[in-house]
């Protein structure tokens, strides 16, 4: 099952309905994540008099620990924080940039393994920023779980046993370096103890020293020989002068929600952009999951992310990036008229002029698309297993925390830093070697990022937070799940447990930036609703 996590504000719960699993409830806080070993860690920081912020700071450094695959610090994260005492809304970015030694010129194709691959790991000081201005815990309490964790051990679960074996083609160049995650000649297994006294050795630097404690002195030293020892481009000037910030969150209005989203270098936009294609059309008409409205899902989808291809990057590289434009109602109006009730959009999808609020004329699907059934593992994308997690927390004062954190691909650069004691990202193959594309490598850049946490507000009142792994199918699947309930009048449970359907007729997030082309649909969307798909031209 894909992970999907979502906290609502007990208030505006409906009546429960049958799902699989329960709507859970509370009044003193709640915290949702991807591992119960970082729920609890979070659980622990309300406990003791900590805010959302802090539970969601320390469920994500524990999830370094126990979701090796997945996140931590060696990784990134964005963030969203609604503070009830203002009633605003903030954002931080904790995503890195390039080292500075990073060009075009060094490579004919971009490294998604090995010493190359990484970029500055920008979590630490992103959840270090939350805590210090958000947050009422000290840096020693937010720790305090991962390094329990790390130190007496965790216990391996079933998910990270599959990972670790999927991921084994990946993972055996590296195996000098994996030795803690064997036993025996063999990877760990579900109910094997796994204890990381250099990680623990780790966070006890972060937690006597800041930022510094991670980006300057030993780590940073120990982190940057190891890399360079094979040919990586990271310097300790890299890591010592970079600092994660904040902007300015995204903000649609859809139906009386508020929406916030991550601005640039996340595809944030893609989401919001969608629903404001939506909106103007009759979605509960169409009916739930019928062909008519999963079709004009999957076209809004297509003409967000075409928008994105053409014009998302770093906003300190990209400077002329519309955003305001490409939000607005009345672009939004422009592209939906492109939409053919009958007709799919033929891929790939030319961009618009936000701007001028016009839209480049389409070419649309001329013959009907086919039906692949695909069984076993093929039908088992290795996004549902790994990439990525995700931590929502709410306090009793409706704080509200919701944040996407990565490493990129199951295990990053699949390199365990030895004496450091986690995995580093893999982030360079995010960019293009292409210099005209606004997602170009350049020395100190961030990459566009698929990592996009959502907060949502209703009359004024904080409502909900959602967010979900899966790189390219983030925004996707997050649309699909509000509109369940915002459309649909599902309550969260309901509406995470629905049928999706996932476009790929865009060119994908990572290295080599193919494009497939294709609808994914769950297995329980009816034969009758994939026929009439695939007629329309998907």
């Amino acid at each position: 099952m894909k992970l999907w996590l979502a906290v609502l504000l007990p208030a505006l719960v409906g009546a429960q309905t049958s799902t699989w699993r329960p709507v859970y409830l509370g009044l003193e806080g709640m915290v949702a994540t991807g591992h119960y070993d970082t729920a609890m860690a979070g659980y622990k920081m309300l406990a003791q008099g900590g805010n959302a912020v802090d539970a969601a700071v320390a469920a994500a450094f524990a999830s370094t620990v126990v979701e090796p695959s997945r996140a931590g610090i060696g990784g990134d994260l964005f963030i969203l924080i609604y503070e009830a005492k203002t009633s605003q809304v903030h954002f931080i970015n904790g995503t890195g940039w390039s080292p500075r030694q990073a060009s075009p010129e060094r490579f004919r194709e971009l490294p998604t393994e090995g010493p190359q691959a990484p970029l500055v790991p920008g979590a630490v000081d992103g959840l270090l920023l939350a805590a210090r201005r958000y947050g009422r815990l000290s840096r020693e309490r937010l720790l305090a779980p991962a390094l329990e964790l790390a130190e007496r051990g965790f216990v391996v679960s079933e998910n990270l046993q599959g990972i670790i074996r999927n991921n084994d083609t990946r993972l055996r160049p590296f195996l000098p370096l994996l030795g803690l995650w064997r036993r025996n000649g063999d990877w760990v297994r579900m109910g094997d103890v796994v204890v990381q006294k250099d990680l623990a050795a780790t966070f006890r630097a972060i937690a006597a020293n800041g930022r510094d404690g991670f980006y300057q002195g030993p780590v940073a030293r120990r982190m940057v020989e190891f890399l360079r020892k094979d040919g990586g481009l990271l310097e300790p000037e890299d890591l010592a002068e970079f600092a994660a910030h904040e902007d300015p969150p995204l903000h649609i209005r859809y139906k009386g929600y508020d929406l916030y989203g991550c601005p640039p270098n996340s595809h944030g936009h893609v989401m919001l952009q969608a629903l404001n294609i939506l909106e103007g059309l009759d979605l509960k008409g169409m009916g739930h999951n019928s062909p008519a409205y999963l079709h004009h899902v999957a076209e809004a989808l297509k003409l967000a992310f075409a928008d994105r291809e053409a014009y998302l990057g770093d906003p300190r590289f990209v400077r002329d990036m519309p955003m305001q434009e490409l939000l607005s109602k009345e672009y939004a109006a422009r592209r939906r008229a492109l939409i053919r009730p009958e007709r799919a959009l033929e891929s790939p999808v030319p961009p618009g002029n936000p701007r001028a609020a016009t839209a480049s004329a389409p070419a649309y699907r001329a013959s009907a698309g086919t039906i692949q059934v695909l069984q076993g593992r093929d039908a088992y994308p290795d996004w549902i297993d790994g990439l990525t997690t995700y931590y929502a927390a709410v306090d009793k004062d409706r704080n509200m925390v919701s944040i996407t954190s990565t490493i990129w691909s199951d295990f990053g650069n699949c390199q365990y830093v030895p004496g450091l004691g986690f995995f580093l990202n893999n982030r360079m193959g995010l960019f293009y070697l292409d210099p005209k594309e606004p997602n170009a490598l350049s020395p100190r850049r961030r990459p566009r990022m698929t990592l996009n946490p959502v907060l949502v507000m209703k009359d004024g009142k904080p409502l909900m937070v959602f967010g979900t792994p899966g790189g390219d199918t983030m925004p996707q699947s997050q649309l699909q799940f509000f509109l369940n309930f915002a459309e649909f009048g599902m309550n969260v449970q309901q509406a995470v447990e629905q049928p999706y359907v996932i476009s790929s007729a865009f060119r994908a997030a990572m290295w080599p930036h193919r494009a497939a082309n294709k609808l994914a649909g769950s297995e329980r969307l009816s034969e009758e609703v994939r026929r009439e798909l695939a007629r329309r031209g998907h």
